[in-house]
């Protein structure tokens, strides 16, 4: 069973994505999570206000997505294939 994720937290039960459907970062995000079949709860921003306002007030006032939010507090901001590779511990 799946933890149940607080979607406006610092630290979420489970990795939260903030995204769109047509943003092409967020798509190679969501492809990555699923490849390596990682649990991820993802909330798109045009469809969830309180979405966008939580997205806003992380990243100074800017839409940037996607904003990933770990559950261990750390945020990533548009992150490369990389960087969710080293911040998951993958090879």
């Amino acid at each position: 069973m799946r933890p149940q994720p607080n979607l406006f937290s610092l630290k979420p039960g489970i990795i939260t994505m903030y995204s769109t459907s047509w943003c092409p970062d967020c798509k190679r995000a969501k492809d990555f999570f699923t490849k390596h079949q990682i649990q991820y709860e993802d909330l798109d921003v045009e469809e969830n206000e309180e979405g966008l306002l939580f997205v806003k007030k992380l990243n100074n006032g800017m839409r940037i997505i996607p904003t990933i939010i770990f559950p261990d507090g750390d945020i990533l901001v548009e992150p490369s294939n990389a960087q969710l590779t080293k911040k998951l511990n993958l090879t």
